[in-house]
C-alpha cells in the first residue's frame, strides 16, 4: 500500500518531467527567460537532492537536450554515483548535438569539474566519434578546450592542427589540409562545412548569391532547411527534403512564410508533412481508433521572440501526427479555422467551448494541446472537463489527455486544464506516444511503483 509520502514522490517526479520536456530556460509567452531559469534551477536542485537514482532515470525519458546537460553537470559535480548512471550518460550523450555536446564540456571545465568521471566521459566521448578531424575543423575551440579539460594528447596531425595549425607546411588528412589551403584558395573553402566556409568566403569577398550556389550541394538536411528562405531570395534552390524533417521543426518551417505562400505551396507542405507524420507513426499509424483534437492556435501560441510560434508549431504537428494515428480523426482548433495550414496566432483561448465540441462525438481518446490558459471565460474548461469525468463518463470511456508546450515558471509546472485530467509536457511531436503513455500516471490510477518500474525499464533499455 503506496503511503502519503510514495504520492508526493511520483508527484514531484512527474512535475519534473513535464518542466524538463518542456522548458529550455528561454523566454515564452507569460515568464521571462530569467523565471524559466530560476524555477527549472530550483527543480533540478531539489530532485536530484531528495531523489538522487530517479533524477539520473530521467535521462531515460524524452526531456530536451537542455534538461539533459543540466542533469549531467550535476550527476558528475557529485562525489560517487551509481554504475548505471555512467551507461545513461553516455547514451544520452549520443543522442545530443555535437555542438551540444561540446557546450556541456566546456561549462563543466568553466565550473572546475575534473573528476576521474568526467574525464573519462570525455575521453571517451571523443574517441566514438566517427570523424574527430571533422570536428576539430568544425569546431576547433571546443574541441581544444575538450582535449585539455581531460588531459589528452592527440597524436600527430590532429594534435598540432589544435594547438600549432600553421606549424606544418601540409597536411595528410583531407579535410585538414582543405582548412588550411582554404585561407589563400577560394576554390578549397567549398570542401569545408557550412558554417567555416561560411567565415573564408566573407574573408575572401566572395558574393552570398555565388557562395551559396556553390555550396548547396555540401549542406546538411538541416542547413538546408534552414537557409531555404533566404537562399530562394538570392535565387539559391537548396533542395531541402522537407519530408525528413522532423515534425516540430517542419511545422516551424511551415509556419514561417506569408499565408499566400502557403496556399501556392499548399500540395507540397501537405505532403512534407504527412510523409513526416507517417514515419513518426510507424507501425501504429491507423490503430488508435476514433481520435478527436483541441488545439490551440489563440495570441498566446505566438510564444516569444526566441520562440516564435513554437506552441503552435507543437499544435500543427500533433494534428498531423494525430492524423496518422488515428483510425477516425476530428481537429478543432480554437479560432474554428477548417485549413490547418493557414492557423495563426490570434484571439483569446476559448478552451471549454471547443471541449464541449469534442466531446459530443465521445471519440475515444480526446487530446488537448495548449498552454493551459484557458480565459473565454476563464475556467470554463476546468468545469467542463470536472462535470464530464465525474457525471457523464465517470468509467473513463473516453480517454483524455492534455498535453502542454509551455512550462508555467510561476507555477514550477506546466499548467494543467483541471486535476481530473492528466497533463503532460510536450516538446517534440515524435514524443506523443510515449507522453500519452507517461501521462496515466498523473491520473492517478497508478503510483510510484509503476512509475519506477517504468522509469527503471526505460533506462535499462538504453
Amino acid at each position: 500500500m503506496e503511503t502519503y509520502a510514495d504520492l508526493i514522490e511520483c508527484e514531484d517526479v512527474l512535475l519534473f518531467a513535464n518542466a524538463a520536456i518542456t522548458s529550455t530556460g528561454q523566454r515564452e509567452f507569460h515568464s521571462a527567460a530569467g523565471e524559466q531559469r530560476l524555477s527549472l534551477a530550483f527543480l533540478h536542485s531539489y530532485i536530484h537532492g531528495n531523489y538522487p537514482g530517479l533524477y539520473a532515470a530521467t535521462l531515460a525519458l524524452d526531456i530536451n537536450d537542455h534538461n539533459a546537460a543540466l542533469i549531467i553537470a550535476n550527476l558528475l559535480r557529485r562525489k560517487g554515483g551509481h554504475e548505471g548512471d555512467a551507461r545513461l550518460i553516455a547514451w544520452r550523450l549520443g543522442r545530443m548535438s555535437p555542438p551540444r555536446v561540446y557546450r556541456l564540456f566546456q561549462e563543466l571545465r568553466r565550473a572546475g569539474v575534473n573528476n576521474r568521471r568526467t574525464r573519462a566521459l570525455v575521453r571517451d566521448w571523443l574517441a566514438a566519434r566517427p570523424d574527430l578531424a571533422f570536428d576539430a575543423v568544425k569546431y576547433r575551440s571546443a574541441v581544444k578546450s575538450a582535449v585539455r579539460h581531460a588531459h589528452l594528447r592527440p597524436e600527430g596531425e590532429l594534435g598540432d592542427f589544435l594547438f600549432a595549425p600553421f606549424s606544418r607546411a601540409r597536411y595528410d588528412t583531407p579535410i585538414l589540409e582543405t582548412w588550411r589551403r582554404a585561407h589563400y584558395d577560394k576554390n578549397a573553402l567549398y570542401d569545408l562545412p557550412y558554417t567555416v566556409a561560411e567565415g573564408f568566403a566573407a574573408r575572401h569577398g566572395i558574393a552570398r548569391a555565388v557562395f551559396l550556389e556553390r555550396v548547396a550541394p555540401r549542406l546538411t538536411r538541416l542547413e538546408r532547411l534552414r537557409l531555404s528562405g533566404a537562399a530562394e531570395r538570392d535565387g539559391v534552390r537548396t533542395e531541402a527534403d522537407l519530408a525528413a524533417m522532423p515534425l516540430v521543426r517542419l511545422a516551424s518551417y511551415v509556419l514561417s512564410p506569408a499565408a499566400d505562400v502557403r496556399t501556392r505551396r499548399r500540395a507540397e507542405l501537405v505532403a512534407a508533412l504527412r510523409a513526416s507524420a507517417a514515419r513518426a507513426a510507424g507501425a501504429r499509424a491507423g490503430t488508435w481508433g476514433s481520435v478527436a483534437a483541441v488545439l490551440d492556435d489563440s495570441f498566446s501560441s505566438f510564444g516569444s521572440p526566441v520562440k516564435r510560434r513554437r506552441p503552435l508549431a507543437v499544435a500543427l504537428a500533433c494534428h498531423y501526427l494525430l492524423e496518422a494515428l488515428a483510425g477516425s480523426y476530428r481537429a478543432l482548433w480554437l479560432s474554428r479555422r477548417s485549413d490547418p495550414l493557414q492557423v495563426r496566432p490570434s484571439g483569446p483561448t476559448p478552451l471549454g467551448r471547443r471541449i464541449i465540441d469534442a466531446l459530443e462525438g465521445r471519440p475515444r481518446l480526446l487530446v488537448i494541446v495548449s498552454d493551459g490558459w484557458d480565459n473565454a471565460p476563464p475556467g470554463l474548461a476546468s468545469e467542463v472537463l470536472r462535470v464530464w469525468r465525474r457525471k457523464l463518463d465517470p468509467a473513463g470511456e473516453v480517454g483524455i489527455v492534455h498535453l502542454n508546450p509551455v512550462f508555467d515558471a510561476e507555477r514550477f509546472e506546466v499548467r494543467r486544464l483541471a486535476p481530473v485530467v492528466p497533463t503532460a509536457g510536450v516538446r517534440d511531436a515524435e514524443d506523443l506516444p510515449a507522453l500519452v503513455e507517461l501521462a496515466r500516471f498523473a491520473e492517478g490510477r497508478t503510483g510510484l511503483a509503476e512509475l519506477r518500474a517504468y522509469l527503471e525499464d526505460r533506462a535499462a533499455r538504453r
